[in-house]
């Protein structure tokens, strides 16, 4: 049995795609390498094609009936925040015709779960502290948006009986498994600092004055390597009896804010920080925290990284890339 990762090229599904080659299970990557590169998928096989293309479907059920695809990850699908308020369409269409065509193939051949990459942008504003799966869904952006209705789409699929569904919704992802497989956008925080330093600049902290320890926004960061190991979780939890539709919060359930992962990022590179101190964002909330007692308690999934493992991993991923680059 094979499992298909769709984006398995970036950032966060190489990880997944080499923990299950470790792990000794036969992998297929689906990726049109716009965010990622061939060299990170390692010694899977790489078939090159945009998911949200024409006549998508019926390469994935080609790949699917040729390679024996019995689970899915599905990853591929535009991710920036800003990028989708700029062009609503391109995301609609891009995630959403992309996860049908997988959908698509997965049903007419015989897959038997998938396991959809989703986010904590799915709440949109919430009011601070520990938030659970059931919390109201509002997201506040075309991003937010498309993540919302692919967990629609996949628990309507996953009702008919045709196959199994886990959404699991990530809140802030950052650090890397291995200095190879580091974040490449500088897009989230723990990259914008390292970016900053890098060109002897001062990160920019946006929102002093919230209702928190320090007066900066609170978030809930995850090691990528602990959400690669989330999804592994949720396809072992298919492979047996359950609920056809399952939706898990991915995150550590503790908070830390801006001015402490910058300070964090400080001491991890040596290199003294200043942040510049602005005004707040609008619809920024002061406090994100996932509460992950449900993917624990029915997955046995736990975050084991700590946030000085996830930025001193970022730190030596960011090293790596930039000693790569200069060769």
């Amino acid at each position: 049995m094979t499992v298909l990762v769709t984006g398995g090229a970036g950032y966060i599904g190489a990880h997944v795609v080499r923990l299950l080659v470790e792990d000794g299970r036969d992998v297929v990557v689906v990726d049109d390498l716009s965010a990622g590169t061939a060299e990170r998928v390692g010694g899977a096989e790489l078939v090159r094609l945009d998911v949200a293309a024409a006549g998508a479907a019926e390469v994935l059920g080609n790949v699917v009936r040729r390679r024996g695809v019995s689970e899915v990850v599905h990853f591929a699908a535009r991710k920036r925040v800003d990028e989708s308020v700029a062009d609503p369409l391109r995301y609609y269409r891009e995630n959403l015709d992309g996860l049908a065509a997988v959908l698509d193939a997965a049903v007419a051949h015989g897959v038997r779960s998938v396991v959809f990459s989703s986010s904590a942008a799915v709440y949109g504003d919430v009011a601070s502290g520990l938030v659970r799966e059931d919390a109201a869904t509002s997201p506040v952006n075309p991003y937010g948006r498309t993540k919302l209705v692919g967990e629609w789409m996949l628990r309507d699929v996953a009702a008919t009986g045709a196959l199994r569904g886990t959404a699991l919704r990530y809140f802030n992802v950052a650090g890397a498994g291995w200095p190879d497989l580091g974040d490449p956008a500088v897009a989230n925080l723990v990259t914008l600092v390292l970016d900053a330093l890098r060109r002897g600049e001062r990160p920019v902290v946006l929102g002093t004055d919230y209702p928190t320890s320090d007066g900066s926004g609170v978030r809930d960061y995850v090691h990528v390597l602990d959400l690669a190991r989330a999804h592994v979780a949720a396809l072992d939890a298919m492979a047996g009896d359950g609920e056809p539709y399952r939706c898990y919060n991915v995150g550590t359930g503790v908070g830390t804010s801006v001015l402490q992962v910058i300070h964090g990022l400080a001491e991890v590179t040596g290199i003294p920080v200043d942040p510049v101190l602005a005004g707040r964002r609008a619809g920024d909330p002061a406090e994100v925290v996932a509460d992950p007692a449900a993917i624990g308690r029915e997955l046995g999934w736990h975050a084991r990284e700590p946030l000085s493992a996830v930025l001193a991993s970022a730190w030596s991923a960011w090293q790596h890339a930039q000693a790569t680059a200069s060769r």
